[in-house]
């Protein structure tokens, strides 16, 4: 499928495109299509070891870089707001920089989006789901800047990247059988996040560009230490390769404006004719 067109991908942190939407960049850059990576802040308070001198705002940027290079990505936007960090009860941080991206207005922040937005003309943007996928306030933040930077740029598709949770416990628990997971990872908190299956409206097969998205997420070093026991981006970069390509091997998206029950495969396909009158809804 050749194609044409910009698709802008936004995310709060580095690293998160590896884990979310890192196949569909991988394949729609190898399609023809221009795909834009934007995000919010630069992840700087993330857990990491890193060597004396060196800051972890920078050291994620350049693994973003070079994450958005093995993907193919044309152009990097970081729209230049704090990392809000989490409080220990994993909402938001009593302790959060000032700038942080979620008590920036959201409004100032839609334009920000929006301007990059109308520079490439973009026919696709992606945002998270509303609860923000497993609750960061920052993935909460893009969910309500996105939508708005869309209404306000009148970008016509915005597909809220997620996970289908269904399967995501089946894979979850499958693979507790083969590794211990960190002490602070509780697959019962994924029983409420991400999106139910019903309400999904994208299957993307990525398997194709499994590799890529398997770089992608090592490009992100800084997130596989750091903090006590094994990281989650570690685990998943330990998962042997059959096994890594089947619990990976699909991305998920929800666009609010097609009927529930729609079932597409590519972020790009048109939207379905309403079977009863035979237009396309709106």
């Amino acid at each position: 499928m050749a194609g044409t067109g910009t698709a802008v991908f936004f995310h709060a942190h580095p690293d998160d495109e590896a884990l979310l939407t890192a196949g569909t960049m991988a394949m729609l850059s190898a399609q023809g299509y221009r795909v834009v990576l934007v995000v919010a802040t630069a992840g700087e308070r993330g857990l990491a070891d890193l060597a004396p001198g060196e800051e972890l705002g920078e050291a994620r940027m350049a693994e973003l870089y070079k994450s958005a290079a093995l993907l193919g990505c044309a152009r990097v936007v970081r729209l230049g707001y704090a990392d809000s960090g989490l409080g220990a009860d994993g909402g938001i941080a009593e302790d959060r920089p000032e700038n942080a991206f979620i008590d920036a207005d959201s409004e100032e922040a839609a334009q920000r989006l929006a301007a990059v937005l109308k520079e490439e003309s973009a026919e696709l943007l992606t945002i998270y789901d509303p609860a923000g996928g497993y609750g960061h306030p920052d993935h909460v933040q893009v969910h309500r800047v996105g939508k708005r930077a869309a209404e306000i740029a009148g970008t016509p598709i915005v597909l809220e990247a997620t996970v289908n949770r269904d399967p995501l416990l089946r894979a979850l628990r499958l693979v507790s059988k083969f590794y211990r997971f960190p002490d602070n990872f509780d697959i019962r908190s994924f029983e409420s996040g991400y999106s139910p299956g019903e309400v999904i409206t994208h299957r993307v097969n990525v398997r194709r560009y499994a590799k890529q998205k398997r770089a992608s997420m090592a490009a992100h070093a800084t997130q596989t230490a750091g903090g006590d026991g094994d990281r989650t981006l570690a685990m998943f970069l330990k998962i042997p390769w059959p096994l890594f390509r089947l619990v990976f091997g699909t991305e998920w998206y929800v666009r609010r404006d097609l009927p529930p029950g729609t079932r597409l495969k590519h972020p790009f396909d048109p939207a379905p004719k309403s079977p009863e009158s035979g237009v396309t809804p709106t």
